[in-house]
């Protein structure tokens, strides 16, 4: 990382040299300026020429405050920090559309129905891309749209096809934004509308199910959800249907996350294991939701260590699995979402730098996982309170709103 106090690439000057500017604008002598923040002439002249970093959120603010001016214009930033209330007022819209039973006052025809499949399709994309922002716009949408669809036909696959689509986006968005209960919901409307497909349906249905499940720290019900769907899906994995040995490897390894939650590490060895075999013998697959490659194994194993508090192993494994090849070729979402996961074992090992790293490269990524989910921002601030943060950790903490007390 550079130093707040030395000169960083591109366009943008080093914070020292903002200060300097802006305290030479407003007419104040170094004395002056540094009689307002309690600080001596000597360590405001240091700071102005890059000889001492200001890397404390708290210092910083007290520096913009004298200054007159916001912590991120003294930092650089150009995104204002994006409101907690944004996320709340959008669930709280999707949370409305899932308890809105009223009939459609015209039924969607066919072409309306498949265009609204592509919408789903779109708001895929989004999720895979770590843009939340767009997947909370339309999901309401698509909730209210997609339940009038099956007020056409509660048997026509492809009609059930999208609503276990839509539903199992709304679910994993959920889980991301912290509401587990509601995302629990979500996820069995997606296993009750997978009930009258194929297995293939149920399978991806119950990962959103798992997910939601491990998220109300439900480990065995979550264990349970994925296996039973696993079983459903042998004949289709027997008879080398790629896809499905892809999917049974995904919830093999929610299977195995589950288990490591309640601290049963050897029944999660075992999953693990199963999954990594899969995935060796087929090729990468990357449905909706769903990335699955020997990449992807590594990274939940290294997730697996993190839950039985061996970290130092995971960060190990960590460190093998994003150097490889396979790292860069998993979508932005699940690769922003496994860096704010291994914040825990740096922070475990009390290594807060690399947990800031982590979260910093996590932003850089896809900006909407660290900015909207609540474990990104208890990492950050978990970082902040340990001392010292470089400059960009610190930039990145303004952003989202987060001060350091």
């Amino acid at each position: 990382m550079t130093g707040p106090g030395r000169q960083r690439t591109g366009s943008e000057p080093p914070i020292g040299r903002r200060m300097a500017e802006l305290r030479a604008r407003r007419g104040m002598s170094q004395q002056v300026f540094a009689d307002r923040i309690g600080k001596s002439k000597s360590w405001v002249d240091k700071v102005e020429r890059g000889v001492r970093t200001l890397d404390r959120l708290s210092v910083i603010e007290t520096v913009a405050g004298a200054l007159g001016v916001a912590p991120q214009l003294l930092l650089g930033g150009r995104t204002p920090p994006a409101p907690a209330t944004d996320v709340g007022a959008a669930v709280e819209r999707i949370r409305a559309a899932l308890a809105r039973h009223d009939a459609p006052a015209s039924a969607p025809v066919g072409a309306a129905v498949r265009q609204l499949d592509d919408q789903a399709g779109y708001a895929w994309t989004a999720y895979r891309n770590g843009q939340q922002p767009q997947v909370l716009r339309m999901l309401p949408d698509l909730l209210v749209d997609g339940r009038h669809a099956c007020h056409v036909s509660l048997v026509d696959p492809y009609v059930l096809a999208l609503l276990v689509r839509v539903y199992r986006l709304t679910a994993q968005t959920l889980v991301k934004l912290g509401d587990a209960h509601l995302a629990w919901l979500a996820a069995d409307r997606a296993m009750m509308a997978a009930a009258r497909g194929d297995p293939m349906w149920i399978g991806l249905a119950a990962v959103s199910l798992a997910q939601a499940l491990r998220a109300l720290r439900r480990g065995r019900l979550a264990t349970t959800a994925a296996l039973t769907a696993v079983r459903q899906l042998d004949p289709a994995v027997t008879h080398g249907h790629p896809s499905a040995s892809a999917l049974t490897g995904t919830l093999l390894v929610e299977a195995a996350l589950a288990t490591a939650g309640h601290g049963d590490g050897v029944t999660a060895h075992d999953l693990t294991e199963r999954a990594a075999r899969l995935a060796a013998a087929h090729e990468r697959d990357d449905q909706d939701g769903v990335a699955f490659d020997p990449t992807s194994v590594e990274l939940a194993r290294a997730v697996i260590a993190t839950r039985l508090g061996d970290h130092h192993r995971a960060v190990a494994v960590h460190r093998a699995a994003t150097d490889h090849d396979g790292w860069r070729r998993l979508p932005a979402e699940h690769r922003a979402a496994h860096l704010i996961d291994i914040t825990r074992a740096y922070l475990d090992l009390g290594d807060h730098d690399a947990a800031g790293r982590a979260l910093v490269t996590a932003d850089r990524i896809a900006p909407a996982e660290t900015r909207t989910r609540p474990a990104a921002r208890a990492a950050l601030t978990a970082v902040l309170r340990a001392g010292p943060t470089p400059a960009d950790v610190t930039r990145l903490a303004a952003t989202i709103g987060l001060t350091s007390s």
